[in-house]
C-alpha cells in the first residue's frame, strides 16, 4: 500500500460514519476499495454474519494495513509469535483458546481485581487533579487498563509497563506506516515483550500460583515436561493478543466515552447530577462509538448476503459501528444520549462465538472512570478552545482521541476543588 493509498484509508479510518450511512442506505452491499472488502453495515446482517460463522471464516480478522519490511521481519524473526490466536481462528481451534479466556476472564475474577482498579484510577488522578488540568489519554486512560491487564495476568508492575509499550508497538507496526528505522524498533519491542511473556509462562508453568498466567498455560500446555519451541510460540501469541485486546480497547472506551460526554454539555451535567444513570452511559459510549469498528471474514463458500452474492474466498468488513448506528435498530442513531428509553441491544462488544471475553471488564472500568470523575470534577471540561477538533486516532480497530486535554479546578490539599 503506498502513502496515497494510507492517507485515503486514515480518512475512512478517521471518520466511517458518513460512508457506513450510505452503505446502509444503498441495495445490497457496498464494495470499500481502502478495505478491500464488502462492507456489511446494516445491523440485521452484522447479526447474520456473526451468527454463521461457518460461512463467515475469522482466518482474515487481524489482517495487518502494512506488510513490515525485510529488516523488521529479520528482527521479529528473533522473537516468539506468528501463530493464529482465538481472534483468526474458526471451530475447534477456536474453542480450544476462548475456553481459558472465559475462564480467566470470568466475573469473579474480573471483580475480584476490581477493589486494585478503582485505588489504581484514583492515585492516577491524584497525581494531575493538583494542576487544574490533564491529557486524559495518556495520563489516565491508557494507563489503567495496562495496570489492571498486567495485575490479572500476575505480571510485575515494571514488566506490565514492558508488556503494554510491546503490545502498542505491535499494534504500531501492523497498522501504521512507519519508516525502516522505526519498524525496527517497534520489531525489537516486539521481541522484547514475547520473550518476556515466554518467560512467564515457563515459570509459571513450574510454579503456578493464582493469576491469569499461570490458569490460561495450563489450559494451552497442560503437563510439566519442557515445552518445545513451537509450543512455546503458541502460547506467547495467545498471551500477545490478550494483552492488546485487554488494554488498548479498554483505553479506546475510556478516551471516546469522556470526548463525547464533555462534547454535549448537557450530558455530562446530567450524568454529574444524575450519577445513577452511570451503567446507561457505559452503554451508549459503547453503542456511538465503538472502539472495535468491527473485523474481516472471509466466505467459506458462496453464499448469498443481503442480495448480494459472494463467491468463496471473498472478503468482508463487518461493521459493528455502522450497526450500532443503523435506524433500523436504534432510534435516533446519530444522537448521543444516556437518557435513552428502552435502548436497543447494541454491538458494542461484538456478539456470538467471537463476542469479547473481556467485556465485563472493560465495563467496569469505565464504570469506575466515570464514578471517579463525576465525583471528583464535576465542573471538567475539554481543554482545548471549543471549535479545535479532536483528532481521532486512525484506526478501525482501538478508535479513540489521539490526545483529549482537559481542564477543571485544581483540587487544593485534601481532594478539595478550588473555584
Amino acid at each position: 500500500m503506498d502513502l496515497a493509498d494510507h492517507h485515503r484509508l486514515d480518512a475512512l479510518y478517521r471518520d466511517p460514519y458518513p460512508r457506513c450511512a450510505r452503505a446502509r442506505a444503498a441495495p445490497g452491499l457496498t464494495f470499500v476499495p481502502e478495505l478491500d472488502a464488502w462492507l456489511v453495515a446494516r445491523d440485521a446482517d452484522v447479526r447474520e454474519v456473526l451468527r454463521r460463522p461457518e460461512d463467515f471464516s475469522s482466518a482474515n480478522a487481524l489482517r495487518p494495513d502494512v506488510r513490515p519490511g525485510p529488516a523488521a521481519l529479520a528482527e521479529l524473526a528473533r522473537g516468539l509469535g506468528g501463530f493464529r490466536t482465538v481472534l483468526s481462528t474458526d471451530g475447534e481451534a477456536h474453542r480450544a483458546y476462548r475456553a481459558p479466556l472465559n475462564s480467566g476472564l470470568s466475573f469473579a475474577r474480573v471483580n475480584a481485581v476490581l477493589p486494585y482498579a478503582a485505588a489504581r484510577a484514583e492515585a492516577l488522578v491524584d497525581a494531575f487533579a493538583p494542576r487544574g488540568q490533564a491529557e486524559l489519554m495518556g495520563e489516565y486512560a491508557q494507563q489503567l487498563p495496562g495496570d489492571v491487564i498486567g495485575r490479572l495476568l500476575g505480571l510485575t508492575e515494571e514488566d506490565a509497563r514492558t508488556a503494554v509499550h510491546g503490545s502498542r508497538r505491535a499494534e504500531e507496526l501492523l497498522f501504521r506506516p512507519l519508516p525502516e528505522e522505526e519498524q525496527v524498533a517497534a520489531a525489537r519491542d516486539v521481541v522484547t515483550l514475547q520473550h518476556l511473556l515466554d518467560n512467564y509462562i515457563r515459570e509459571r508453568r513450574a510454579h503456578p500460583r493464582d493469576d491469569l498466567v499461570s490458569t490460561m498455560t495450563a489450559a494451552l500446555v497442560p503437563g510439566t515436561g519442557d515445552l518445545t519451541r513451537e509450543q512455546r510460540a503458541e502460547a506467547v501469541s495467545q498471551f500477545q493478543n490478550l494483552l492488546i485486546a485487554g488494554h488498548l480497547t479498554t483505553t479506546a472506551l475510556i478516551g471516546s466515552a469522556v470526548h463525547h460526554l464533555l462534547r454535549d454539555r448537557a450530558q455530562w451535567e446530567l450524568l454529574c447530577a444524575e450519577p445513577e444513570r452511570v451503567p446507561a452511559a457505559v452503554e451508549e459510549c459503547a453503542r456511538f462509538d465503538a472502539p472495535i469498528q468491527g473485523f474481516r471474514r472471509l466466505t467459506t463458500r458462496t453464499v448469498t448476503l443481503a442480495g448480494t452474492e459472494l463467491p468463496a474466498g471473498a472478503t468482508v468488513f463487518v461493521a459493528y459501528g455502522s450497526a450500532n448506528r443503523d435506524p433500523a435498530r436504534h432510534a435516533d442513531p446519530d444522537s448521543f444520549d444516556i437518557a435513552r428509553t428502552a435502548p436497543a441491544k447494541h454491538l458494542g462488544f461484538g456478539r456470538g462465538v467471537h463476542g469479547c471475553p473481556g467485556a465485563h471488564l472493560g465495563r467496569a472500568q469505565l464504570h469506575i472512570t466515570l464514578e471517579l470523575f463525576t465525583r471528583r470534577f464535576p465542573h471538567l471540561r475539554l481543554g482545548r478552545a471549543a471549535d479545535q477538533q479532536v483528532v481521532v486516532r486512525p484506526t478501525l480497530i482501538h478508535r479513540s482521541p489521539q490526545a483529549l486535554h482537559l481542564s477543571f479546578p485544581a483540587e487544593q490539599p485534601g481532594g478539595h476543588q478550588s473555584r
